[in-house]
């Protein structure tokens, strides 16, 4: 295959042409990968949590920008969301399938960080 030559559908394999400015799948990568979005996921990796529970767990995201973020991977399909009609108005959040697929590769790629990184001195 010569060089810079996109590949079509059938050479790939895939159900998406990824590397396409049009793919939907970019959307979704962008959302993953997104300042926000990668914490979002690794911290619903093992528990449900309330919108407030999320933001304490991700030190520095601004509600504004939890919020966006939240709502971009639950219409991607990787979040739930759930409303407790009490007032005011409980709002749980977790994985779906689709977000724990995703969201496994992230938490391995973020342990394999954390090991590799040099011990910090407690000084």
């Amino acid at each position: 295959m010569e060089e810079g030559v996109q590949l079509t559908q059938a050479e790939v394999g895939h159900r998406y042409e990824v590397f396409h400015t049009d793919c939907p799948a970019r959307g979704v990568v962008d959302h993953v990968t997104s300042r926000w979005g990668v914490w979002v996921l690794i911290s619903l990796r093992s528990n449900d949590l309330r919108f407030y529970e999320l933001r304490d767990s991700i030190q520095g995201v601004s509600e504004k920008m939890l919020a966006q973020t939240l709502r971009a991977l639950v219409e991607d399909g990787l979040v739930w969301r759930e409303v407790e009609p009490t007032t005011p108005p409980q709002v749980t959040y977790g994985l779906t399938e689709f977000g724990h697929d995703v969201g496994e590769p992230l938490t391995d790629m973020l342990d394999r960080i954390t090991q590799r990184l040099p011990s910090r001195d407690p000084g």
